[in-house]
């Protein structure tokens, strides 16, 4: 949990940095342009996901070759998909602003910063498999290191860059690049030795064609997933940004709020992930019951707490965040969807964890599909009138729905023991 909570407070200081400056169109290229790259990277999220079930799986198993090769196979993958998304950067970054349609001032402004940070495109992906797999492999204070560096460093070059070389959003995604690699590499140094003792290097680490395909396969619905996602949260800011600058820039601190939720209660995700993973790999069924049960009564603690701090601190929080009168004032005017989120979503990531954990991703995708099509885009078709309010019903709609199908479907799995197929 706390390796997740600093995750979005890069987003926080990069919030902080750009709210106290002058105009919202800083902070609001750096709202288009980082939903840009969740789009991009996130799209290949199973690099961790998917890293994390197949390595606890092999943890429960105690089959240290199998923890091994995975790593290395899904290192490559992850350096090769970065470095193919260097090289396309230029229509990946061209169709992704047109669709955001934001206004000229901030689409100026996010393509500035989007051509630097599209440079840490293979540090990102390999983070991900290194941090699925620490997990995997039940180290979680490794990911913990790793983001308290990339965080730390980038505190310390964001306010370098903006606030002393007046950089402004271009600071920011140099600052959050260079921290991107610095985090990779301690992830690096930290596989190294955990690896298993008896680990020889040979060519069969490295695998056959068939080998990448499989991890591939078995990923592609956490693929689908995912975009499916994060096209919903692409979509709510590009409907946001319709409504003007200052609603853009309002529902970019709200969703760095939504963030610090997901990532916070994601953490007693993967710790099911990790352990449903291993008690699925031994097949024993009394352990697999009893992280449900745990996993669910700490998730509904955080989920208390994270509402508790919202509702008493929420607009003090907005007030540090940016000093803009209407950014500020337009945040506090939605900041009440915030406080029923942490009890919108925490089934939706509870389940994440669980479904990741025994490997039935397909479940993942197809619960998804039906949270999109069925529920978030009519729910929005038919509040549009309500402005940004009906945007975030939409959105918390979505949450509501991924929980209650998700769990008919865990309902269904343990009433017929399908878990352990």
């Amino acid at each position: 949990m706390l390796t997740n909570i600093t995750v979005p407070l890069l987003g926080l200081v990069d919030t902080a940095v750009l709210g106290h400056l002058a105009h919202p169109e800083y902070l609001g290229a750096v709202a288009i342009g980082g939903n840009l790259f969740s789009i991009l990277y996130w799209t290949f999220g199973f690099m961790r996901m998917g890293t994390t079930g197949l390595a606890a799986q092999a943890y429960g198993r105690d089959d240290g070759f199998a923890q091994s090769a995975l790593l290395v196979r899904s290192l490559l993958l992850a350096v090769g998909i970065g470095l193919l998304l260097i090289l396309l950067r230029g229509p990946l970054v061209s169709i992704g602003l047109t669709l955001m349609d934001a206004s000229d001032d901030v689409t100026a402004l996010a393509r500035e910063y989007t051509d630097i940070r599209i440079w840490s495109a293979p540090a990102v992906l390999c983070q991900y498999t290194l941090v699925g797999w620490l997990i995997g492999t039940q180290y979680p204070r490794g990911p913990m290191l790793m983001l308290i560096l990339a965080n730390s460093l980038n505190i310390g070059l964001d306010l370098l860059f903006v606030t002393v070389f007046g950089w402004n959003s271009q600071g920011v995604a140099a600052a959050t690049a260079i921290s991107e690699y610095a985090a990779a590499g301690l992830g690096l140094w930290l596989v190294w030795h955990r690896r298993p003792a008896d680990l020889v290097f040979d060519r069969r680490l490295f695998g056959q064609l068939a080998d990448y395909l499989a991890i591939l396969q078995v990923n592609r619905y956490i693929m689908v997933r995912t975009i499916l996602l994060l096209l919903s949260l692409a979509f709510f800011t590009a409907q946001g940004a319709q409504q003007g600058d200052a609603v853009l820039a309002a529902n970019a601190v709200l969703l760095t709020f939504l963030m610090l939720i997901s990532n916070g209660l994601d953490g007693f995700a993967n710790g099911a992930e990790a352990l449903v993973g291993e008690a699925v790999g031994q097949k024993d069924r009394a352990h697999f019951r009893a992280v449900c049960r745990t996993a669910l009564r700490w998730s509904l603690w955080g989920a208390g707490l994270f509402t508790a701090l919202f509702v008493l601190g929420g607009g003090w929080i907005i007030s540090l965040l940016t000093s803009i009168p209407d950014v500020a004032g337009t945040a506090r005017e939605f900041l009440p969807w915030i406080w029923i989120m942490p009890f919108a979503a925490v089934g939706g990531f509870l389940l994440d964890g669980i479904f990741i954990g025994a490997t039935r991703t397909r479940d993942m995708q197809n619960t998804m599909i039906v949270a999109v099509l069925v529920v978030y885009l009519p729910v929005w078709w038919l509040t549009q009138s309500w402005g940004n309010h009906g945007l975030w019903f939409a959105i918390t709609s979505l949450m509501l729905a991924r929980a209650a199908s998700m769990g008919w479907l865990f309902r269904s799995h343990s009433r017929h023991d399908r878990w352990f197929g």
